[in-house]
């Protein structure tokens, strides 16, 4: 990760995003590959029902703790 503003993934919304929504499609990914939305706190229970009710949310981590077990 660079040393930008994470932005939140929700549509037309510009907020800082402070959670990571980690999230697998099992008929497209690998089951140990991740990928991630980034959600601010205004949109992190919107985000986690869309994914979560398709199957694909695997976590919901707070954003530093994410970039600190990434290593950034």
């Amino acid at each position: 990760m660079s040393d930008e503003i994470p932005i939140c993934s929700a549509k037309g919304c510009r907020a800082t995003a402070v959670w990571v929504l980690a999230w697998n499609n099992p008929k497209i990914h690998t089951p140990e590959r991740r990928k991630t939305w980034l959600a601010c706190e205004e949109h992190r229970e919107h985000l986690s029902q869309f994914l979560g009710v398709r199957g694909f949310l695997k976590d919901v981590v707070a954003f530093e703790e994410w970039r600190a077990a990434e290593g950034a």
